[in-house]
Parts: C-alpha cells; sequence; structure tokens
C-alpha cells in the first residue's frame, strides 16, 4: 500500500506554505514516521530550508546529474526515456527531501500542452502528467516512506495542477485577509473542475504499463495562521475574515450547500469547526533563531537562543505541531499507532 501524499496549498501567497510543510515534516520524523518532504515549488524554498547553501551550490552549480525532481524528469522531456531515479537527500534518519529545482519552472509549458494531448489519447502526454506521481512513490518505495508532503508555489497553473492530481489530499494553510479568503474562493471550483477534466482524460488513457494517478485531491482541511496575538485572541480586526472560512471552505472547497453552512460568531466556533485543523500562531521573534540554528522553532535549544520566555514559546510550538500532526492523520486515516496514540 502506498503512503498519502499530502498537497499544502493556497493559490494565495504568504500564508506560510513552506514553513508549514517544513515543520510538520520533522514533526512527524518526530513521531516516528517514515517522511518525504517534497519541493515542487518552482522557487524551491523548502529545499533551501532544509539544506545549507554550500550544498545547495553542489547540487545546483555542480555537474548536471538527476539530483534534483525536474532533472529527474528531463530524460522524459527529452525523449530519451522515463523519469530517472528519484534524486532524496537524506536530512536525518528517516526523513528524505525531493530536492527542489528553480528549472521547475521550465515544465509549465510542456505540462499545459500534455494536459491537452491527454484528450488525444497520447502515450507521452499521460506519461509526462503522471510523472510527479510516480516519482514520489518510487521515492517512497526506496525509503519505506509512510507519509509524502509536498510544498506548492501559489499560483493555478501546470506545474500545480500536475502536482495537486500527484496528491491524495490537499490542506489549504490560511491567513486571515481579504486575498487568501478570495485565494479559497478560486481554489474550490478549480480543484473540481481539475477532478471532471482528468477523469475525462483517464478514459482515454491508453498506457497499461504503470498506475495513473486517481486525481481525488481530497481536501483534508484548512490551517489559520493568525497575524498576530493580544491576550490569546487574534486581532480584533482580522476576526471577520476569520469568521468567513468556515462557510466559504464548506461551500466553494467541499460543494455544500450555503444552508448548511455553520453559523460561526466566535472564535470557539471556528475552533469547532469540523473542517479547521487548527488556528497556528505566528511565532515571529523564533523563526529567525530557528533559521540561523537551521532547525525546527521546536527543537531550538538554549544553546540557539532559545532562553528565558523562549523557553515556553519552543514547547507551546511542540505542542502546537504535534496536535497538527496528530489531526492531520486522523483526517486522513494515517492508521500510525506513534502518530494516533
Amino acid at each position: 500500500m502506498s503512503p498519502p501524499i499530502i498537497a499544502f496549498f493556497n493559490n494565495k501567497g504568504g500564508v506560510g506554505n513552506t514553513s508549514l510543510v517544513y515543520h510538520l515534516a520533522w514533526m512527524y520524523w518526530d513521531l516516528g514516521l517514515s517522511v518525504i518532504a517534497a519541493d515542487l515549488d518552482p522557487q524551491a524554498n523548502l529545499t533551501a530550508a532544509f539544506l545549507s547553501e554550500e550544498r545547495l551550490v553542489e547540487i545546483w552549480e555542480g555537474e548536471e546529474t538527476p539530483n534534483t525532481l525536474f532533472r529527474s524528469i528531463k530524460p522524459l522531456l527529452r525523449g530519451m526515456g522515463d523519469i530517472a531515479s528519484p534524486p532524496l537527500e537524506k536530512i536525518a534518519e528517516h526523513l528524505s527531501l525531493l530536492v527542489g529545482d528553480l528549472d521547475l519552472s521550465n515544465l509549465e509549458d510542456e505540462l499545459s500542452s500534455q494536459w491537452a494531448g491527454c484528450l488525444e489519447g497520447k502515450e507521452r502526454a499521460f506519461r509526462v502528467i503522471s510523472a510527479f506521481r510516480r516519482l514520489l512513490l518510487e521515492a517512497a518505495q526506496q525509503t519505506q516512506a509512510q507519509v509524502i508532503l509536498m510544498d506548492l508555489g501559489p499560483n493555478l497553473g501546470a506545474i500545480n495542477r500536475a502536482a495537486l492530481m500527484a496528491s491524495d489530499f490537499v490542506v489549504i494553510p490560511l491567513s486571515l485577509d481579504l486575498f487568501s479568503l478570495q485565494g479559497l474562493k478560486n481554489l474550490g471550483p478549480t480543484l473540481s473542475r481539475w477532478r471532471e477534466e482528468w477523469q475525462e482524460r483517464l478514459r482515454k488513457n491508453p498506457v497499461v504499463d504503470f498506475v495513473l494517478p486517481p486525481g481525488h485531491m481530497t481536501p483534508a482541511g484548512y490551517i489559520i495562521l493568525q497575524p498576530g496575538v493580544k491576550a490569546d485572541r487574534p486581532v480584533r480586526a482580522f476576526e471577520r475574515w476569520m469568521f468567513k472560512i468556515p462557510s466559504t471552505y464548506a461551500e466553494k472547497v467541499l460543494g455544500e450547500s450555503p444552508i448548511l453552512s455553520p453559523v460561526i460568531e466566535t472564535i470557539a466556533d471556528v475552533q469547532q469547526d469540523a473542517h479547521c485543523l487548527a488556528l497556528l500562531k505566528h511565532y515571529q521573534s523564533l523563526m529567525p533563531m530557528a533559521q540561523e540554528a537551521r532547525k525546527p522553532i521546536f527543537f531550538l535549544k538554549p544553546a540557539d537562543g532559545a532562553i528565558g520566555s523562549h523557553t515556553a514559546a519552543v514547547k507551546k510550538v511542540y505542542q502546537d505541531f504535534q496536535a497538527l500532526a496528530k489531526q492531520i492523520a486522523q483526517r486522513i486515516n494515517l492508521e500510525i499507532e506513534s502518530v494516533l496514540d
């Protein structure tokens, strides 16, 4: 049985997507899982979070081999075979990174044209569109991964369509502003349309020697990242956006009738919404410290500068991400004892 592939995505940027994937990858690892963090954002921010600049220079500027996600797909693009072996970078025992690449943006036009080619029943089109998922599953076989977390860029282009098609579940991070809410309104109908279009294409599939993405992209819930707190409450000016999220998610992402939308009048109502995975604080003072130490916030030690009030904050971040990791695991039926205990 293949591990669940979870895409973290919102077509509005600035919602902390990369930081979420980075911290959750480490949290699932800390909970005893074998994890792959996959960087499918052409900006490669997740790769930069995991790897030092020196290592990035070795990978990107050294001899060109299939050492990034994009380069492992190049043989297929050049018509010289299929995908190469996945380029996994070992971060820790049982934690691996599928290395990103700024050149991934060059795939946009190819994936767009091959999406159309699938309607014509072209075998190569199906091989190209399915490349991301096949690469991820092969990587999982190599490492016996139990979960795969994907970081995506903030747009609704052909790269993200193919990446989302490769996923089993989609988690949507949201900030508390008008733009994030509008992004949510755009995302739901787009996912629905892509599912329908892929099912239409699957009926024309001539390929029989590998399994194509099912294209479920099942919504697993949303995460709200709070812009600031005052007495453990978000700034009141942002609450109006928070209170609109549950109904917008239910209507636009899940396709539920507005009549069934929950009545949201308090923060507690949001937290109790069945689709809300977490309300996370922004730990602005700790993030630079974690970046300097090249580790997640919840692994910061006094030697890294986490002293005084920071010690309690680090502990709280750990508790928040542990709860979030467990909540996601339960939502996607990830039957892992170490996670669900």
